[in-house]
């Protein structure tokens, strides 16, 4: 999938400003913004929904905008709401649905793949919320697509659900589908998605893997432990310049000491993790001493999303 400047005007309102978006084969990109940034009208251009105002747009080689039944027969969307008949099984649903498609998917092997077996007969209107979304990407899938649309997959589903869900997606990949997934979890975007690109106020804030996009936010992994066991006058002049000295509740993870009693830590923000580790511990191993209390904490992929999402706003670029 290739977009380039890619605009949709709205009378003076301009929707999508100049969005370019890079999909490569075979990976699973998450697109992720706030309500009313632009994800959805995007989206739906790319799916041929809807027309561009401006810009370039390539979806599996075709234009969306005059692509024939033969390009859409090569993609699947699973949108956040779907109606299927409620009074057929679930089986009956995944072969009428595979019938519109010259080559589709076999129908057992897709029931197999989204965890359906089992309610192959049981009929649509008796079938959880779970088990609908389920039913959802079936019907995406049983056309054999080689682009996929997933739109807020995971709603409404409880924990174990959404780790079931995430782990058929992810499986995805070994069918060589591609994947453009929008979610609000940012959990969800940070276990499936290969690279991520984050949309404010119709334009295109960051883009790049979960580490690129803290790095741009500038958010760092904080790595921490106790003072006594690696002093702040022990460490190479170069990391000791770059520590900071501050009080803890005791050890981490540790809720039973009071803040009275927690040991002085020590804390470096770096994105050297296995250099800034490797000094700690060449200099624990010529103090003859362990670093028993030693903690990495990276930064989630919500901290990066709400600390861009908030520069975009103080920058004005929310509010035009």
């Amino acid at each position: 999938m290739e977009v380039t400047g890619l605009r949709k005007a709205y009378g003076a309102h301009e929707a999508v400003a100049g969005v370019d978006l890079h999909v490569e084969e075979g990976e699973i990109l998450a697109f992720l913004g706030p309500n009313g940034a632009g994800k959805t009208t995007t989206v739906e251009i790319l799916e041929g929904f809807r027309t561009r105002t401006a810009g370039e747009v390539s979806v599996l080689g075709q234009d969306p905008a005059s692509a024939g039944l033969d390009w859409r027969e090569r993609i699947g969307i699973v949108l956040q709401e779907s109606q299927p008949e409620e009074y057929l099984t679930v089986a009956e649903t995944v072969i009428m649905w595979a019938a519109y498609f010259p080559a589709p998917r076999p129908v057992a092997e897709v029931l197999e793949l989204v965890g359906l077996a089992d309610h192959r007969d049981q009929r649509v209107g008796r079938l959880s919320g779970g088990q609908r979304r389920r039913l959802d990407l079936a019907l995406a899938l049983v056309g054999n697509p080689e682009l996929l649309f997933l739109d807020e997959p995971t709603t409404g589903f409880d924990p174990t659900a959404r780790r079931e869900a995430w782990a058929m997606i992810d499986g995805l990949r070994d069918l060589g589908v591609t994947v453009l997934l929008t979610t609000h979890y940012m959990d969800e975007a940070q276990n499936l998605a290969d690279r991520i690109s984050v949309i404010a106020a119709g334009q295109i804030i960051a883009k790049g893997t979960a580490a690129d996009l803290a790095e741009a936010a500038s958010l760092h992994t904080r790595i921490s432990w106790n003072a006594q066991e690696v002093p702040l006058d022990e460490l190479p002049d170069q990391l000791g310049a770059a520590a900071t000295v501050f009080e803890v509740a005791g050890q981490p993870g540790d809720s039973s000491t009071s803040a009275a009693e927690g040991p002085t830590r020590l804390a470096i923000l770096t994105n050297e993790v296995t250099d800034t580790v490797a000094a700690l511990l060449q200099v624990a191993g010529r103090l003859g001493r362990k670093v028993e209390s030693l903690e990495v904490q990276t930064p989630t992929l919500e901290d990066t999303y709400l600390a861009l999402i908030g520069e975009a706003d103080r920058a004005g670029g929310l509010n035009r």
